[in-house]
């Protein structure tokens, strides 16, 4: 009932807000890169306080290379949270045919790089006690010191309490109006689905096409958001093992791959690497599908693999914790909701990245600002959902409840590892690219 009454309030302010009243972008080249455009965008700090205070969304834009054949924008969001999109845009990472009919255009969203970035400090008092706490003590200490990065940050960042991401839909159509344009395509990696799903849900008939990579799913609670992570890594796992077993350019052929992994959780300790940062690395291996490095990674327990975006550490306090209910009672439903994930995933001892962000939001209290819910996409076009099977990081189950809530969506499945798979092969990207020129494919698929 909330959504369907935001959607129709958005879009009665749709019908008597003319699009010449939108403000225009000032355009100036890149200083990265002159050939494309750069600018500002201004919306209120607060939606709900129009006449407040001010804040500038950095955006960029690329022009159709083929102006004669323009088909329209396509908005482009790389995930995160943290990323920025209007450095993404100006990347050549969708295809030259669409690169050729579609402007590319990508604003930061607010908070992160250009737009007013968020970075906490986490030197504070209380120390950090870790994030994986084994006693009643230890789950106090690490929700004070949550509590203390959290204030300490909104002190230092007026922005803090408005970047969830259903503010961020707003931000986007606020984009859009300042372009003048009527209908937008989309394209979004990870985080980035979720501001596609939300803007769709408020803005739906703005929508022209929407392709969604790497699917987030919104509905997802506090127990399956941990446990279909923490089921994608293991199942990934094994994925990984029997793939070594077959070839001969793994570093672990023919040998027992879950004792070499035992034995390197316990060299990484042994050196002072910490068995944590080797979980840490294998995850982003699987999370790339780059087994190989993954098998290297495990035999010579190899340095730190690159992290992740820029300021996302800062941003799950901001954005992950009002995005999703990530609140724990107490350090009871903590254990058991733990000795769960331990059970799933015993391999790399969880989920990584949903107890990461689960760790990060103990000691928040209260209803989260944007709190999850069904996808209800009802007023915007077929949209398509791309994933790969083995999806560590967004799992194929949240694809698949996505594809179900938004009726009539069309889901295409590449039937293998990776995060983001629009460039896994010709078919994935072929789907994507035919489907943003206008031809939907007639049923789902699998390349």
């Amino acid at each position: 009932m909330r959504t369907l009454l935001v959607t129709a309030l958005a879009a009665s302010l749709l019908l008597v807000a003319p699009e010449a009243e939108a403000a225009t972008i000032a355009w100036q080249p890149c200083p990265d890169q002159p050939a494309a455009d750069c600018g500002t965008v201004s919306v209120p700090l607060d939606w709900s306080h129009p006449r407040g205070p001010r804040a500038d969304l950095a955006v960029s834009r690329v022009r159709a290379t083929d102006p004669a054949r323009r088909i329209g924008v396509v908005f482009v969001d790389a995930g995160g949270p943290g990323g920025s999109a209007a450095e993404f845009a100006r990347a050549p990472y969708l295809s030259a045919e669409v690169r050729a009919r579609f402007d590319v255009v990508g604003f930061d969203q607010l908070g992160t790089n250009n737009s007013s970035a968020i970075r906490c400090s986490f030197d504070v008092t209380p120390p950090n006690p870790g994030d994986d706490p084994a006693d009643e003590a230890g789950f106090a200490a690490l929700a004070e010191y949550n509590r203390a990065v959290r204030d300490d940050c909104r002190a230092e960042h007026p922005v803090f309490d408005h970047v969830d991401t259903a503010r961020s839909a707003r931000d986007l159509d606020a984009v859009r109006k300042a372009l003048g344009e009527r209908r937008i395509s989309f394209y979004g990696i990870s985080y980035g689905t979720l501001l596609g799903q939300q803007y769709a849900e408020l803005f739906g008939p703005r929508v022209r096409s929407m392709v969604l990579d790497g699917v987030i799913d919104h509905s997802a609670e506090l127990p399956r958001l941990l446990l279909d992570r923490a089921r994608a890594a293991e199942e990934a796992f094994g994925v990984f093992v029997a793939w070594c077993a077959e070839n001969t350019t793994c570093a672990l052929h023919g040998q027992d791959v879950h004792a070499a992994w035992e034995r390197a959780l316990d060299e990484a300790d042994a050196i002072g690497w910490g068995r944590g940062e080797l979980i840490h690395s294998a995850f982003i291996d699987i999370r790339g599908g780059e087994w190989e490095s993954l098998a290297s990674l495990i035999a010579d327990v190899g340095g730190v693999r690159a992290s992740f975006e820029p300021n996302y550490d800062s941003l799950r306090y901001a954005v992950v914790c009002q995005d999703f209910a990530l609140r724990f009672a107490d350090f009871a439903e903590y254990r058991a909701s733990r000795d769960a994930e331990l059970r799933a995933a015993p391999t790399l001892r969880g989920s990584f990245l949903g107890h990461q962000e689960a760790a990060t939001c103990v000691g928040f209290t209260g209803r989260p600002a944007n709190p999850p819910h069904r996808l209800d996409v009802d007023e915007a076009p077929p949209l398509l959902v791309l994933t790969s099977r083995y999806d560590v990081a967004t799992p194929y189950r949240w694809a698949q409840t996505v594809h179900r809530q938004a009726k009539g969506s069309h889901l295409v499945t590449f039937d293998g590892p990776g995060h983001g798979v629009y460039h896994a092969n010709e078919c994935t990207r072929a789907a994507a690219d035919s489907y943003l020129l206008g031809a939907a494919p007639g049923r789902d698929a699998t390349c």
